[in-house]
């Protein structure tokens, strides 16, 4: 399992209480223990890190079936306003003007520095503001910036507001996906591609939003609900005998399979957008304006390239963890493990760190260091399972 969960010393139980008092809870956390939910701290959350069935058969069950993740922990905002966009791109690296009409985009909140300060999803809706998701760990951090900024643009005469939400937000991610919702739905969810969005009333739930995309590598939608329905909704999905509830461990090493970064593991404000291999983000238009948050760095690095370049790593043997470092042919450290775990799909480890340049390459032979021994490795292209996103 990938998700590691360590203390420096054991707690009193009367410290375990009052931390255990201190987490925030999501709006699933009683159906979560009664579905024995393993619960852990995430992010300042109580989370589930499974249930009743092992790590690796809920990972198996999403990828040959469906799973259902509870994220209400991440932020989830409206910006309202004409100027909503122009806001939105003082912050982000995307083109949010090129898009359309429901559909969303992966994109980068920047420091002045290059470094990434979050990753985040942000939707063009049909209804008059941008549906931005951020991660739960970043929530303190990305509201405040987003909070600074709009006292710049109001003070300076813009038209934006900012609204929190305060709706749950369910995953229901693998292949059985579409069949399991379309019961639910009058609307004809093969409309409704990859990182497109839409209200929909689901399984009686009206004023739902759900979004076509997920963190696994499988199709998927996020739906975000009211928080007094959201329980109904789990139980009326979970009535279906494709669907079980995922915490997570198997999140964790279903988004490793697939490629896909986390963050404070595999990007933070330490790395820029280009070292961790993610210039798609960047927006065509916006490498020419150079106008978000350090593009002055960033930009340049696009054609003269950077020291060190994220990249995927396929070993066998013992399982290669966070930290572990990584070594050239000679057995000088040439980077670090930033995620890893042993993947159930293809039975061999799978990791991603940063490498010297000069190693970069797929199919080049080094070694990782783990319990002070070397194991060979292969630098391996991402993703590491093949993905199943629904393009039409």
């Amino acid at each position: 399992m990938c998700v590691q969960i360590t203390t420096r010393e054991q707690p009193s139980l009367l410290c375990s209480f009052q931390l255990i008092a201190a987490l925030k809870k999501t709006p699933l956390f009683d159906f979560h223990r009664e579905q024995g939910g393993k619960m852990v701290e995430f992010a300042g959350w109580s989370m589930p890190v499974q249930y009743k069935d092992s790590h690796i058969a809920t990972h198996m069950h999403t990828r040959e079936h469906c799973s259902i993740f509870d994220v209400s922990h991440m932020l989830q905002t409206k910006v309202h306003g004409k100027d909503r966009v122009k806001f939105m791109e003082s912050l982000v690296v995307a083109d949010i003007a090129e898009l359309k009409d429901n559909q969303g985009t992966l994109t980068l909140f920047t420091n002045e520095k290059g470094g990434i300060i979050d990753d985040l999803i942000v939707t063009r809706t049909d209804q008059g503001y941008l549906y931005v998701v951020s991660n739960a760990g970043c929530a303190d951090k990305d509201s405040a910036r987003m909070k600074a900024r709009l006292a710049e643009y109001k003070a300076a005469g813009f038209d934006v507001d900012l609204e929190f939400l305060d709706e749950a937000l369910i995953a229901v991610q693998g292949p059985s996906m579409s069949q399991v919702l379309q019961e639910g739905l009058k609307e004809d969810l093969s409309k409704l591609t990859f990182m497109t969005s839409a209200l929909a009333t689901v399984f009686g739930v009206p004023g739902c939003r759900v979004t076509r995309c997920g963190y696994t590598g499988e199709d998927g939608v996020e739906i975000s609900v009211p928080q007094s329905r959201v329980v109904e909704l789990t139980e009326k999905l979970l009535a279906n005998g494709e669907v079980k509830l995922a915490g997570l461990g198997a999140r964790d090493s279903l988004r490793l399979e697939a490629g896909l970064c986390l963050y404070g593991n595999d990007i933070d404000e330490t790395t820029t957008p280009v070292e961790a291999t993610l210039v798609w983000t960047i927006g065509k238009r916006r490498r020419q304006t150079k106008d978000f948050p350090g593009a002055d760095i960033i930009v340049p690095q696009i054609k003269a390239k950077t020291a060190r370049k994220r990249v995927g790593l396929v070993s066998t043997g013992p399982p290669v963890r966070q930290h572990t470092p990584i070594l050239g042919p000679d057995g000088k450290v040439i980077g670090e493990v930033t995620s890893g775990c042993p993947s159930p799909c293809l039975k061999k480890n799978v990791a991603m760190g940063y490498v010297d340049a000069a190693f970069a390459k797929n199919g080049t032979a080094i070694q990782v260091e783990v319990r002070k021994k070397a194991v060979p490795a292969i630098v391996s292209k991402m993703p590491f399972v093949p993905t199943n996103y629904y393009s039409g």
